[in-house]
């Protein structure tokens, strides 16, 4: 099994990179692992309290669980992986069934801050756009997916985004084996990853 990390800002394109992975390989090869759904249960702290707290720090996320289930997949055994609503911040009862498949990507804006989790990772790729840019994504994300105005996302873009950013994300950078500029728009970065996790499962499939 090839475990494939995705890091980057929010909306540089991470999903993008993510999709063109999966058509790029065969079908039913790869299971993706949003960070996003590791978000710890906040869901004993009022409402009003859980809307203002910080979601994109190291702290936010149960790393345990997570490195726990990347060990389980590994191991050949399926996992329960759990879901989170962003309108209420908290997680949700239903969970996910993820068989183990030979490629397991890791996504998120955090997954390169977490050691135990960074170390077993076969690859690490860190996707980058301007700021400009990905605050635009996230505008149009929040709010048809998410329930936000423009002000509120702006707001969150100012208080929290871009100083959790400047101080957790872009210092990740320094672990990636490979950078994607541009974002999901740079297909020839994007081909040289694909081709190239495609040439390290050739010979694991020949054993």
């Amino acid at each position: 099994m090839l475990i494939i990390g995705i890091a980057g800002g929010t909306g540089s394109g991470k999903t993008t990179v993510v999709r063109k992975i999966i058509e790029s390989l065969p079908k039913d090869e790869v299971a993706v692992i949003p960070q996003d759904c590791y978000y710890k249960d906040n869901a004993h702290i009022p409402l009003e309290e859980r809307l203002k707290m910080n979601y994109d720090e190291p702290a936010s996320i149960e790393w345990t669980l997570l490195v726990k289930h990347l060990k389980e997949l590994k191991n050949g055994n399926a996992i329960e992986m759990p879901t989170y609503d962003f309108i209420t911040c908290s997680r949700q009862r239903e969970t996910v069934h993820i068989e183990p498949r030979d490629v397991v990507v890791v996504e998120g804006i955090l997954v390169l801050t977490d050691k135990e989790l960074r170390d077993m990772m076969d690859v690490k790729v860190f996707v980058d756009a301007d700021a400009d840019e990905r605050l635009i994504r996230v505008i149009h994300r929040d709010c048809i997916e998410r329930g936000r105005t423009p002000q509120m996302v702006i707001d969150r873009y100012e208080e929290t985004l871009k100083p959790m950013h400047e101080l957790y994300i872009e210092p990740s950078k320094r672990y990636a084996d490979l950078i994607v500029p541009q974002g999901g728009h740079n297909n020839v970065a994007i081909k040289l990853l694909t081709d190239y996790i495609r040439s390290l499962l050739k010979p694991r499939n020949e054993l």
